[in-house]
């Protein structure tokens, strides 16, 4: 039996799914199940049971025995969110009952924390623990998931495996229902669907051209196959950052959103909101090489490959992974 958690969202479904491709059917679902725009993530797969996340403690407190897998996804993942009460409920507090559960009842753990962490990445994007405190994200969501990799490393009790993951720019099927906070190239897809051409966001930060400022773009079937690889592998516990390695520009992305859907490119630019201007990532990378150190060595989907599969195989059908 394995327990996904979020897992009505994007990234956790996906997980469900690959999963289920593996032929692990006895998967428990942990969710607020309330949102009905997120059902179709859900919809056709194989699950044991469907537990809310308000009773998730107590369903715990009674099926541990079990439990082989714990992969605790759900957050609020909105960087918009400035409530930090909301983040200290759902990301933090929440968090650590997870992790204190699995140390007592010996569930291995992998957790979702975020390359949001690592702010405007004076720090550079390596995943050395010591590090981590002096970390300094932009926002109440990267605080949230800062606080907890800081909280985890700092415990004498830890699950017999665990391990963190920072995920970088995340795009894939199963995001339709999360609005302004889905991919860019979700929101390029529909962009071009609905007018035939792309808006980007202009530079303010003279070493960037317009549609050039660069992200680790990382497609969501490359993140469920690193979870797969962690659970088999159960050693070398740690934080790990998740992304494909390579930074690439937004005009690259649009124009591969362009080329995958057979349309003539057409961009243009509108000014970086004021809301978010002071605080705008404009680089980052995943340093890899901690990973592929503990042996994963499967290689990541390009932009190109991930785009294509995508937006063919996916957007365009209207399908779910």
């Amino acid at each position: 039996m394995i327990v996904v958690t979020g897992a009505a969202g994007f990234i956790p479904s996906c997980l469900v799914s690959r999963l289920n491709q593996a032929n692990f059917n006895h998967i428990v679902v942990v969710d607020n199940f309330s949102v009905a725009k997120k059902e179709n993530n859900l919809k056709g797969k194989k699950i044991k049971e469907f537990v809310d996340r308000d009773n998730f403690f107590d369903w715990l407190d009674k099926n541990y025995e079990e439990v082989e897998f714990i992969f605790h996804l759900g957050a609020r993942t909105d960087t918009t969110e400035f409530n930090k009460d909301v983040f200290d409920m759902l990301n933090l507090n929440y968090s650590k009952k997870v992790w204190n559960s699995c140390c007592e009842y010996q569930i291995p753990l992998v957790y979702a924390s975020s390359a949001a962490t690592y702010g405007s990445g004076t720090l550079g994007y390596d995943d050395e623990e010591a590090l981590i405190p002096m970390l300094q994200p932009l926002n109440p969501y990267g605080d949230s998931k800062n606080d907890f990799d800081k909280w985890a490393l700092e415990q004498t009790a830890k699950p017999f495996f665990w391990a963190g993951l920072k995920f970088f720019n995340v795009y894939g099927p199963n995001e339709y229902h999360k609005g302004r906070m889905a991919s860019v190239i979700f929101h390029t897809y529909n962009q071009i669907k609905e007018k035939g051409s792309m808006t980007l966001f202009r530079s303010h930060n003279p070493k960037y051209a317009d549609g050039e400022q660069m992200r680790d773009f990382v497609y969501v079937k490359d993140v469920v196959d690193v979870c797969m690889f962690l659970m088999h592998h159960r050693k070398n516990s740690g934080i790990y950052n998740l992304g494909s390695g390579k930074a690439r520009t937004f005009m690259a992305l649009a124009l591969n959103t362009f080329d995958a859907m057979g349309v003539t490119p057409d961009i243009d630019f509108m000014d970086t909101p004021l809301s978010i201007r002071d605080n705008y990532q404009y680089f980052t990378e995943a340093n890899m090489s901690k990973l592929r150190s503990i042996g994963y060595d499967k290689p990541f989907y390009t932009l190109e490959e991930g785009v294509k599969d995508y937006v063919q195989n996916y957007l365009i059908p209207g399908k779910y992974y």
